[in-house]
C-alpha cells in the first residue's frame, strides 16, 4: 500500500504520537490497512481518529439525516398537505420523488440557492410553453412538466421548512447548513485533520478543506500522477489540477504528491470476451501467472456487481477471499420471493376466486421452508400436478396448504397494515430455520424494512394500497445492498471500484470494462437538463466521467501486471464496445499491450450414444419382463431402446408438468375415454341407428366424465386453445359414431363385443421351451357381419400397414420403428387367436385414426407373408432384448 505507506511516514516524522490527528479519508475501507502499517512500524501510541468526509461535514451541520422511506413518507404528507393539481397519490408520488429528491440534493450542494434554479427551471418550461403555443389542454407533455415545475417551488421550500423545523435534513441540506458554519468551526477548532486521496469536492467540502488549510489545521495529501495530471486533455486530473491553483497551495505549502508512476514498465493485458459471465471463466488462467499464490497483492475489480457469484463459482480454488463490495438485495431469491407476495396480492384483488398455479409455484420454491412445510408444499405441487391444475380455488388451496406455517401470506389480505404484520412476523420466523449467512442478512433487511414502513405509516395516516406498498418495497429493494465482512488483510480482494480509493496492488484484473460501465456515460437519472446543469456549475455526466477516469487510472498506476477484461458481445444494454479508457491507454500511453480474443466456444456438443451393458441385475429384469411383455414395450424398444431400459428395467416414469395446452398425449386420452364411455353403454348389442343417435346427442356427457377420469377442471376448456381442442375432440368423436351410423344405415350388422379388452398370460413360445407371456388392453373388439374386427385407436396418422414379409426379411422385418404400428395389430391378432372365446372367427385388425376419423378403421393388410410369419419377425425383435451381447444403445434422432 505505497500511498497510506507515504502518509504514515510523513505523519510520524511531523509527530510520533498519531492521536494528533484526525485522518479524513473518501470511505472507511483504508482504515484497517492504516492499522496494519502501524503494527508493522511497531507504533504502540494511541490511533488517530478516523473520519469520512461525510461525517465531519455531518457534524459541523448538526443536523439528523433522514433519508429513504422515511423521507418518502414525510415527503408525501406535506405534498398532500399543500392540494396541489394535479393531486397524485402516494404511489404516483413514489414514481417521481426520489429522482426529483436527488436532483435536489445536487441543486443543495452545488449551487448557491437552490430556490433560483427551482424558479429558472419554471421560466424555462414558461418561455417553451410561450414558444410553442401549447393551448389550454393540460395532458400535453410539456404542459404537465411547466405544472410540475410550479408544483416544485411550491412543495421543495415547503418540504425544507418543515424539515428544518424537525432538525431532519437530506443530504444536500446537510451540505447546504455546513456551509454556514464552516468558517467559524475553520476558526475555532483545536483539531489538526489529515485529508487523504480526495479528488472531487463539492463546493462546501472544498470550502473546509480551505478554511483549515488557511488557519494551519490541515493538510492535504492527493494522489496524482503526471501521466494524467500534466496533460490538460486527460479528464482524469480534471480536478486535482483545479487544486493544485488553489491559493493556499504556495511556497510554504506545497501540493502533495504528483508521481511519476504510470510510466514505469508494466505488463497490460486486453481481453475481448464473447459473453458477460465468461470473463469470469478467465480468471483462473490469469490467476495461473500471478506467483504469490496467497493472492495478498491481487485486486479483483467488478465494475458490474451482478458478477459477483460467477466470480466466486470459479474462484472455489483459492483459500482465503476477501469481499469488500456489496452485492444488490433486489438479485436474491428471498427478494424474488418478496416480489412475487405482492404481486399475487394484486391479483387476488382482481381475482378472488382462484390462484393462477405459475404465482404460487415460484414462492413455494424461493421462500425459505422448515422441513415440515417443505412435505406439505412436495404433496400439494404433487396433487396439482397430477389433476393438471392451472387455476387453483380457494378451497383447494385451504385444504392443500392449510397448514402451511406461513399459509397468510398466500391469502387475500385484509389491508396493508395486516399484511405487514404477517410479514414482520414470518421474517422473523425464518431466522429461527437453518438459513445460511446471506439469506439470514437478506431476510434481516427485509424485516427491518417492513418494521420501518410500518411504523412510520403510523403517524402519517396515509392510505396505502397494495399496489403503493408494493412500489415502497420495489424502491427498498433496488437501492439496498447486502455488505460482506472478511478478512481484507489475507487473500484475494474482491472489489468495487470505488472500494479500491487510497489502495493499491501489483496485480488488478478489472471485468467489464465496457463504455457504460466505465464510464457510466450519460445516462443519468435526472430531471434537470444537461445545459441548465452546467449553467449552475452541478454534476454532469461530463465530471461523472472524469471522476471515474481518475479512479481508473489511479488504480493501476501503482500496478505491475493489469488484465482488462470487457464483453465484446451486444446484448440488450450491452453494447459490446470497449471502454475508451482502454482506447486511450492503446494510443497515449508508452505502454505495449497485449490483445487476447477469448471465444465462448460454440461448437456442436459431440455426444457418444448410451450405451448399457446387460449385467447380472439387467438379465434378472429381463428374465422379469418376459413374464408381462406388452406391444408398447416393444415400440418403445423400437423407438429408442434407453427409454426401453428405463421405464421397463428401472421402472422410472416421467415426472408430471401442469399443461397449460393440452398435450397430444392428453388430447389423444381425452378422445380416448370419451369413446370408451360411448361405447362401454353399448357393450354386447347389436347397434341400432337410435343408439347411435343418442350417443351423439350426448356427446357433451360422455366427454366431461372422460374430464374427470384426466382429474382435470371443467374451467381448463373453458377458453383459448383448451376451449379448441375439446371442440376438435367432440368433432372426432361425432366423425367416430357417424361413421358407424352410416355402416348400420347401408345395412351392415355392426355389434360390440368388448371395449378396453385386458389379456395376459398368453403365452409366445421363442426358442425350445422358453417363452413369454402377452399382456396388454385392446380399445375395441367388435363384430361387423360375422368378421372379428380389433381395432386400436391412434392420435397420429395411419403408417405402413401393408405387411410384406418373405424369406429375406423375416427376421428384421420388424426391427423399424416405422412399422410399429403394424407390429402391434400382428401381437393382438395373435393374441385374439389364442383365446378359447373367439376361436373360429375371422380376424381383422386394424387402426382408427383420430387424425383421419372420418376414415374409419384402415385394416392392416398382408401383401406378402402371414401372422405366422410376422410373428417369428415379432420373436426376433424379442430374442435381440433378451440377447446378454446386444447392449441397449441410445437411438439419437437426427432433426
Amino acid at each position: 500500500m505505497k500511498f497510506l505507506n507515504k502518509i504514515i511516514h510523513e505523519l510520524l516524522a511531523q509527530n510520533p504520537d498519531l492521536s494528533a490527528f484526525n485522518i479524513i479519508l473518501p470511505g472507511k475501507r483504508p482504515i484497517v490497512f492504516i492499522r496494519q502499517i502501524l503494527e508493522e512500524k511497531n507504533y504502540s501510541g494511541f490511533l488517530p481518529n478516523f473520519f469520512t468526509i461525510e461525517e465531519l461535514i455531518n457534524t459541523i451541520a448538526d443536523r439528523q439525516v433522514i433519508q429513504g422511506i422515511p423521507l418518502w413518507l414525510f415527503s408525501f404528507n406535506v405534498y398532500r398537505s399543500l392540494n396541489l393539481i394535479p393531486r397524485d397519490d402516494f404511489s404516483d408520488f413514489l414514481k417521481w420523488f426520489p429522482t426529483l429528491q436527488k436532483d435536489w440534493d445536487d441543486i443543495l450542494k452545488f449551487s448557491d440557492s437552490d430556490e433560483a434554479v427551482l424558479q429558472y427551471m419554471f421560466d424555462e418550461e414558461r418561455i417553451k410553453e410561450w414558444a410553442q403555443n401549447l393551448g389550454e389542454d393540460d395532458d400535453v407533455p410539456r404542459r404537465k412538466f411547466l405544472n410540475f415545475w410550479q408544483n416544485m417551488n411550491i412543495f421543495l421550500p415547503e418540504l425544507k421548512s418543515r424539515l428544518q423545523e424537525k432538525n431532519w435534513a437530506t443530504s444536500g441540506m446537510i451540505h447546504e447548513a455546513a456551509k454556514a458554519s464552516i468558517l467559524d468551526f475553520a476558526k475555532n477548532t483545536q483539531e489538526h485533520f489529515v485529508f487523504c486521496g480526495f479528488n472531487a469536492f463539492t463546493p462546501v467540502e472544498e470550502k473546509l478543506v480551505r478554511s483549515l488549510l488557511k488557519w494551519n489545521k490541515a493538510q492535504c495529501f492527493f494522489q496524482a500522477d503526471q501521466y494524467y495530471f500534466n496533460d490538460e486533455r486527460q479528464e482524469a486530473g480534471k480536478f486535482l489540477r483545479n487544486h493544485k491553483t488553489w491559493k493556499e497551495f504556495d511556497d510554504n505549502r506545497a501540493f502533495q504528491w504528483i508521481e511519476d508512476d504510470f510510466s514505469q514498465p508494466k505488463k497490460i493485458k486486453v481481453y475481448e470476451v464473447s459473453g458477460n459471465v465468461t470473463q469470469t471463466k478467465v480468471l483462473p488462467e490469469i490467476f495461473k501467472e500471478i506467483n504469490n499464490k496467497t493472492y495478498s497483492n491481487t485486486a479483483v475489480v467488478l465494475l458490474d456487481e451482478n458478477l459477483l457469484p460467477a466470480s466466486l463459482d470459479v474462484m472455489h480454488g483459492v483459500d482465503n477471499l476477501n469481499i469488500t463490495m456489496g452485492f444488490p438485495l433486489k438479485n436474491l431469491s428471498f427478494s424474488n420471493a418478496v416480489k412475487r407476495l405482492f404481486y399475487l396480492q394484486k391479483q387476488l384483488e382482481k381475482n378472488k376466486t382462484s390462484y393462477y398455479y405459475r404465482d404460487v409455484f415460484p414462492i413455494l420454491e424461493e421462500l425459505p421452508k422448515s422441513a415440515k412445510d417443505g412435505l406439505i408444499i412436495n404433496d400439494f405441487k404433487t396433487k396439482i400436478e397430477e389433476r393438471n391444475i392451472v387455476y387453483i380455488s380457494q378451497k383447494l388451496l385451504n385444504e392443500l396448504l392449510g397448514e402451511l406455517s406461513y399459509f397468510g401470506l398466500l391469502q387475500k389480505a385484509a389491508g396493508t397494515h395486516a399484511y405487514l404484520d404477517i410479514l414482520i412476523a414470518f421474517c422473523h420466523q425464518v431466522k429461527w430455520l437453518e438459513i445460511d449467512d446471506i439469506q439470514y442478512e437478506n431476510v434481516s433487511h427485509f424485516e427491518n424494512a417492513f418494521r420501518v414502513i410500518k411504523n412510520q405509516l403510523t403517524p402519517y395516516n396515509i392510505e396505502i394500497k397494495m399496489e403503493t406498498l408494493e412500489i415502497l418495497i420495489n424502491q427498498h429493494i433496488n437501492s439496498e445492498s447486502i455488505d460482506f465482512q472478511g478478512e481484507p488483510l489475507r487473500g484475494l480482494q474482491i472489489m468495487g471500484l470505488l472500494e479500491t480509493r487510497l489502495l493499491n496492488f501489483e496485480n488488478v484484473i478489472l471485468l467489464s470494462v465496457n463504455e457504460g460501465k466505465l464510464p457510466l456515460g450519460n445516462s443519468q437519472n435526472t430531471y434537470i437538463p444537461f445545459d441548465i446543469r452546467r449553467f449552475f456549475d452541478l454534476h454532469t455526466f461530463l465530471e461523472n466521467d472524469s471522476i471515474y477516469a481518475y479512479h481508473f487510472y489511479r488504480l493501476i498506476q501503482d500496478a505491475q501486471n493489469v488484465h482488462l477484461l470487457y464483453n465484446a458481445l451486444s446484448s440488450g444494454v450491452n453494447t459490446g464496445e470497449k471502454s475508451r479508457f482502454i482506447t486511450q491507454i492503446e494510443m497515449e500511453s508508452s505502454h505495449q499491450i497485449e490483445h487476447l480474443i477469448i471465444e465462448n466456444a460454440s461448437d456442436p456438443i459431440v455426444t457418444k450414444p448410451i450405451e448399457i451393458s446387460k449385467t447380472e441385475i439387467v438379465r434378472e429384469r429381463l428374465q422379469k419382463w418376459k413374464e408381462k411383455v406388452s406391444a408398447s414395450h416393444l415400440t418403445s424398444y423400437l423407438y429408442n431402446p434407453i427409454d426401453f431400459y428405463l421405464s421397463k428395467i428401472l421402472n422410472t416414469s416421467e415426472s408430471d408438468e401442469i399443461e397449460e395446452e393440452l398435450s397430444v398425449k392428453n388430447y389423444g386420452n381425452l378422445v380416448h375415454y370419451s369413446l370408451q364411455e360411448v361405447y362401454e353403454g353399448l357393450k354386447g348389442k347389436v347397434l341400432k341407428e337410435s343408439d347411435l343417435q343418442k350417443s351423439v346427442k350426448a356427446i357433451d356427457q360422455f366427454i366431461n366424465i372422460a374430464i374427470e377420469k384426466l382429474k382435470h377442471q371443467q374451467e381448463f376448456y373453458e377458453k383459448g386453445m383448451n376451449y379448441i381442442h375439446k371442440a376438435i375432440a367432440k368433432k372426432v368423436i361425432e366423425n367416430i359414431l357417424n361413421h358407424d351410423l352410416d355402416l348400420i344405415r347401408q345395412g351392415n350388422k355392426l355389434e360390440i363385443i368388448d371395449i378396453e379388452r385386458r389379456f395376459e398370460n398368453v403365452e409366445f413360445y421363442l426358442d425350445g421351451n422358453d417363452k413369454i407371456s402377452f399382456l396388454g388392453f385392446i380399445d375395441r373388439i367388435d363384430k361387423l357381419n360375422g368378421t372379428l374386427r380389433i381395432i386400436d385407436y391412434k392420435t397420429a396418422k395411419i403408417k405402413n400397414l401393408h405387411v410384406k414379409i418373405d424369406a429375406d426379411n423375416v427376421e428384421d422385418y420388424f426391427h423399424n420403428s416405422d412399422r410399429k404400428q403394424a407390429l402391434q395389430l400382428c401381437i393382438y391378432h395373435y393374441v385374439v387367436q389364442h383365446l378359447p372365446e373367439f376361436w373360429g372367427f375371422p380376424i381383422e385388425t386394424g387402426i382408427w385414426s383420430f387424425a383421419e376419423a372420418k376414415k374409419g378403421m384402415v385394416p392392416l393388410v398382408f401383401d406378402k407373408g402371414d401372422i405366422d410369419d410376422a410373428m417369428r419377425s415379432v420373436k426376433s425383435l424379442i430374442l435381440e432384448i433378451l440377447n446378454p451381447d446386444i447392449d441397449f444403445v441410445e437411438s439419437i434422432k437426427s432433426y
